[in-house]
């Protein structure tokens, strides 16, 4: 931790990190003493659609979960202003909360759907990353060709990465995915492990069979795994993203960090959608630290704050493969960060600010947030108009619900 010290903007990038450092006359000075200054949140899963479900089905388990709130959308009217609608709400709740990058893994119900969906990640000013749930049709691998070619590839702050479920009744779809990753040279990104169930749909197996344990390769929860198993994933370079909020609400069991992290496996923070609620990731930190704490009996046990705060910044942009562009405050990486105020009621007074961001910080406790070196924060304050939003998506709302409800 560098004290009284300063953080030089130029365009897109970080200048300069240090004290008393010179700036150019008419240079735009935003006073941040006795602040915290802090490298953007990265949320390494999420399903932003999923705004519009929020509350739903809360006494399940996932497969009572998705049965109740998202399989009956497969092939149902949603549209692509639904998505819009759903995704533009929670971009503006991530932002507020400090979340400077997303990695949403959407369902893509449609090609309507999809493209709402990018609109809104677009709108929002937020480095993102869309995984594009796949499978074995020939017109949706041409759509997502087309997403990357006509999207993506046009916007700086975007990245693409394909998703899939890997189990051997949906082999087929996972291989057309991972065949269509590796065409476009792209990471494989999958939900492995979630509930206990999920060992028994042979979900290792159809990786290995399809030629997917490889680096880049992003694994969404992990959590029933053997010894054998995460050392497989650690030689294979597997990447981890924990979602704890999720994996408490729905009861799936939890992570194994400690073991991860003793064979180097890159792990980063997510939300994980509508199976979260929100898009607070100090709460996602300091719940990642006291689950650990809670099933060993040891307040010693790993992770600690410090290792909690990485995984919500360094560690999610390490899984990404973005650590060279974001992540930290190192001059020649992309502004991505966040200002904090610890003179709130929540969080003074001064104790250990590392522990006192990890426990007691807030998204009101955010002030400033900077993606590309543009505020879209200011002074506590979004810049975009929220009351739109919030009104379409009760709109969006409404409409999903009687989707599930027919």
């Amino acid at each position: 931790m560098l004290e009284n010290a300063d953080v030089v903007l130029a365009g897109s990038r970080i200048e300069a990190v240090g004290v008393d450092l010179a700036v150019e006359r008419g240079a735009r000075v935003v006073d941040g003493r006795g602040r915290i200054v802090l490298p953007g949140f990265v949320d390494l899963h999420t399903h932003a659609w999923q705004s519009l479900i929020r509350g739903c089905a809360t006494d399940q388990e996932l497969n009572g979960w998705l049965a109740e709130c998202v399989l009956p959308l497969y092939g149902a009217p949603i549209t692509g202003a639904d998505a819009y609608a759903g995704a533009r709400l929670s971009t503006l709740d991530s932002i507020s909360a400090g979340i400077t990058t997303m990695t949403d893994w959407s369902h893509a119900f449609n090609a309507d759907f999809a493209f709402g969906n990018l609109r809104a990640l677009d709108e929002s000013g937020m480095r993102y990353v869309y995984v594009y749930g796949a499978n074995a049709d020939p017109a949706t691998l041409e759509e997502i060709r087309r997403v990357k070619r006509e999207v993506i590839d046009k916007d700086p702050l975007a990245s693409l990465q394909i998703g899939s479920h890997p189990t051997t009744e949906n082999y087929p779809n996972l291989a057309a995915s991972e065949q269509l990753a590796r065409e476009l040279g792209v990471p494989l990104n999958i939900h492995l492990h979630e509930s206990k169930a999920d060992p028994a749909t042979g979900q290792l197996e159809a990786l290995r069979r399809a030629g997917a344990l490889r680096p880049g390769l992003i694994a969404n929860h992990a959590i029933h795994l053997t010894d054998a198993e995460l050392d497989e994933l650690a030689a294979a370079g597997v990447r981890v993203a924990h979602n704890p909020l999720s994996n408490m609400r729905l009861a799936s069991g939890v992570i194994r960090l400690p073991d991860m992290e003793a064979r180097g496996i890159a792990v980063g923070l997510g939300l994980d959608g509508g199976t979260n609620d929100t898009t607070d990731m100090f709460n996602v930190m300091r719940t990642a630290v006291g689950l650990q704490r809670a099933t060993a009996a040891d307040p010693t046990r790993y992770p600690r704050p410090e290792d909690a705060l990485r995984m919500a910044t360094l560690g999610g942009a390490e899984a990404l493969g973005l650590a060279d562009e974001i992540g930290s405050l190192t001059p020649g990486k992309r502004a991505d960060l966040l200002v904090v105020d610890p003179q709130m009621l929540n969080f003074a007074p001064r104790g250990d600010w590392i522990s006192q961001l990890v426990f007691n910080g807030q998204p009101t406790n955010v002030k400033w947030v900077f993606v590309n070196g543009i505020a879209l924060k200011r002074n506590g304050t979004l810049t975009a108009d929220t009351h739109q939003v919030i009104e379409n998506a009760q709109h969006a709302a409404d409409h999903v619900q009687e989707l599930l409800d027919r």
